[in-house]
């Protein structure tokens, strides 16, 4: 019987796991539209990068919040938060939307977009030598190459075509560094608090929202913002916004903290097909060694922790039978 429950819940886990892959690569799918639509109101719109991003957020933001106030669960969800709990979200909202949005607006900003997306391809590698230590899930082998053969991939194909500025790399490193934090203190956040995905994502995205708004007026001013402006800020905040980053949040209740920035780093792969469908750049034959480089990093990976759940599920069933 015991037996039977064991295989039971590792079927169910897998299950779960799939489902959190495929949440979380949606989203990717999204953010991958997002770079597109960004270039379009920064270039075409006037759009300023630090009030375009937090206006972004901030709408986003409201439109949580009203979904989240409207069901009286979530109601009181958000009444059972303690100063400690806010104190975890407003740091994630800090660094996921002020530090890690901002400066990655800046840099698609001030760089071609695929230059930034070279630097943040290095999320995987850095999340997977960190989140050992402060989250204690040690990553295999094969995830740390998997990361690796993401970041070599990375570097093959836009090595050329690489451009850069001064500010567009500065801002790409501090995104890199934040981009970083966020992963961890998502996965923390999601994985400790009592409280739903929801609740974090609004709490996070409010706080960090509203800071980069004030930042923004204060070092570009107030915004002037066309009707085509305000769609594609509608587009970003509810669709690419809203809706993804709930997902996401709720995904990295599965997911290690791995797991989910080597899926993230899919977007350079998508970001590479959108640039080639909608601004005719058509990959040669070393940007398409490098794709499958990519792709076969991020197989591996998921591999990895395929072996690693199955692992721990013969694990738990042998101790049953034991114990029977």
């Amino acid at each position: 019987m015991d037996g039977q429950r064991a295989t039971g819940d590792h079927m169910n886990d897998s299950t779960s796991h799939a489902r959190a892959l495929l949440a979380a690569l949606f989203v990717t799918v999204l953010w991958s539209s997002s770079w597109i639509i960004i270039r379009f109101g920064l270039d075409d719109e006037g759009l300023t990068p630090l009030t375009f991003a937090g206006i972004r957020y901030g709408a986003a933001a409201m439109v949580l919040a009203a979904v989240a106030l409207g069901r009286p669960v979530t109601r009181a969800r958000i009444a059972a938060l303690d100063a400690a709990d806010w104190a975890r979200l407003a740091a994630l909202g800090l660094v996921m939307y002020t530090l890690t949005q901002g400066a990655q607006f800046v840099a698609i900003d001030n760089q071609p977009a695929t230059t930034t997306s070279l630097v943040l391809s290095m999320t995987p590698l850095v999340v997977a030598l960190v989140a050992g230590r402060s989250l204690g899930e040690r990553p295999l082998a094969r995830q740390v190459i998997g990361a690796l053969a993401v970041a070599t991939g990375a570097t093959l194909y836009f090595s050329g075509s690489l451009k850069a500025t001064k500010i567009g790399m500065v801002a790409a490193g501090v995104a890199l560094a934040s981009g970083v934090g966020a992963s961890l203190l998502g996965r923390s956040a999601n994985r400790d608090l009592s409280t739903s995905p929801l609740v974090i994502t609004t709490g996070s995205m409010a706080v960090g929202s509203a800071v980069l708004i004030v930042v923004g007026i204060a070092v570009e001013g107030v915004p002037s913002i066309t009707a085509r402006g305000a769609v594609i800020i509608g587009w970003l905040a509810v669709v690419n916004g809203a809706l993804a980053f709930t997902l996401w949040n709720h995904s990295l209740r599965t997911l290690t903290a791995t797991e989910s920035a080597v899926i993230n780093n899919t977007m350079l792969v998508q970001i590479a097909a959108l640039a080639w469908i909608f601004l005719g750049e058509a990959p040669g034959v070393i940007q398409i060694l490098g794709i499958v480089l990519v792709t076969l990093g991020i197989t591996g990976s998921q591999f990895a922790a395929v072996t690693r759940s199955s692992s721990s599920a013969r694990r738990g069933a042998a101790g049953s039978d034991t114990r029977r």
